[in-house]
């Protein structure tokens, strides 16, 4: 085996030096090109649609499109939307156009981050995606039903590629080392290599810059690449843009495990979410409202002692408030649960849009005037009136939004 001293050094990252030319050389997504599957199959005839691939980042969006560029009869052209505007859409689109109208080739258009088209750029791409013009695979990591235009998503198939899993990133780890010069893995211990795979979470891109890095940190020595070489070239293990799916994904399991009376997966999402920097006062805010919206009348407290987390993150920060919010989140998922306040407010909104503004009983009304007094406003007001009566405008009289929950 090498020493790490005869590793080979490039300038272009690994996981761009390393992309499959073939099927049989790309790593995962086995439900879209495995004999039989969609891409295989459509790869096999040359006959390809327009399609979305919507993945989580570092699957293999890209290089599955590099795949089908290496396989087709079509010309491919392969843009960024990062990096291209309008101008630059109208002129490959129009070429592809030329070039249909005199040679007859057919043009695969990839676009990568798709999702960072506003509406104008991708209602350029709308006509000559309906023509045939040209064929379209965009890339994004976000939801396409809410990035992609109606028009251009309904004449697509959208594709969805799944996060890699630990045995796909070791093949894909193997191939970087023998890129760099390895005929294995064993140049990295146990516990680093089982870092790389699951810091990774599931993105190639990650694992192979960090296999990289941590090569170059140990160029020169001859001892194997560990778990702290391993988190020093990964930095961070979490993949949290605080803009983005992960964001509301994360945040939206915290709340789910206090309402499930859950303090150990709470306290493992909230860990989530403060190891990779999330706002405290975004967990805090959310709280507050968990506090009146899940446990409301069963354990009043709970919103004063959420209240006071809110105000300790406000005052604190981190790292110190991190403890305000792990306090505050067993509190809530231990809490009694009582929706009742909050659903009964929301029967009355309904009533409010439905029937607006009913005429308010007289002996309800301010009378600050003689005139409103002549008018009976505020006749017949008692302060403490018996529990039978309504208060409630006339046509509504009778109706009952809050009910006292049932002791179990």
């Amino acid at each position: 085996m090498p020493s790490l001293f005869d590793a080979k050094v490039a300038s272009t990252p690994l996981a761009d030096r390393i992309r499959p030319t073939t099927l049989s050389d790309f790593v995962g997504q086995e439900h879209l090109v495995s004999e039989g599957k969609i891409i295989y199959e459509l790869l096999k005839i040359d006959k390809l649609p327009s399609l979305i691939f919507w993945g989580p980042p570092g699957c293999g969006k890209t290089s599955l499109a590099e795949v089908i560029a290496c396989s087709t009869k079509s010309d491919f052209i392969k843009i960024s939307a990062t990096t291209s505007g309008i101008g630059e859409v109208k002129k490959v689109v129009e070429k592809a156009a030329d070039k249909m109208k005199n040679y007859g080739h057919q043009t695969i258009l990839f676009i990568d981050e798709i999702h960072r088209f506003n509406k104008a750029q991708q209602d350029t791409l709308l006509p000559y995606v309906e023509k045939g013009v040209v064929t379209l695979i965009g890339a994004t990591t976000e939801n396409p039903s809410f990035e992609v235009i109606s028009p251009l998503l309904s004449r697509s198939k959208v594709l969805v590629l799944k996060e890699l899993t630990a045995e796909n990133i070791k093949q894909v780890l193997i191939r970087g080392a023998k890129e760099l010069g390895f005929k294995d893995l064993s140049f990295v211990d146990k516990k680093g290599l089982e870092s790389l795979i699951n810091y990774s979470n599931g993105d190639a891109r990650v694992a192979l810059n960090a296999l990289e890095t941590s090569v170059n940190i140990k160029k020169g020595r001859a001892q194997k690449i560990t778990k702290d070489i391993i988190e020093q070239a990964l930095q961070t293990n979490l993949r949290y843009d605080r803009l983005g799916k992960e964001h509301y994904n994360t945040i939206s399991a915290f709340i789910k495990s206090i309402r499930a009376s859950n303090p150990n997966a709470a306290l493992y999402y909230l860990a989530r979410m403060v190891e990779a920097g999330e706002d405290p006062l975004f967990i805090a805010r959310r709280m507050v409202v968990f506090a009146s919206e899940d446990i409301g009348m069963a354990q009043p407290a709970a919103l004063m002692m959420a209240n006071e987390v809110f105000r300790s993150c406000e005052t604190i920060g981190y790292p110190e408030c991190q403890e305000n919010l792990a306090h505050g989140a067993v509190y809530l998922a231990l809490a009694k649960k009582d929706r009742s306040a909050v659903d009964s407010f929301f029967v009355a909104m309904q009533d409010v849009r439905n029937f607006g503004n009913l005429p308010i009983p007289l002996s309800l009304r301010n009378a600050p005037t003689k005139l409103m007094k002549d008018l009976n406003y505020g006749k017949g007001y008692q302060a403490y009136p018996d529990k039978s009566v309504s208060l409630l405008p006339e046509k509504l009289k009778g109706r009952r939004y809050y009910k006292t929950p049932q002791t179990p």
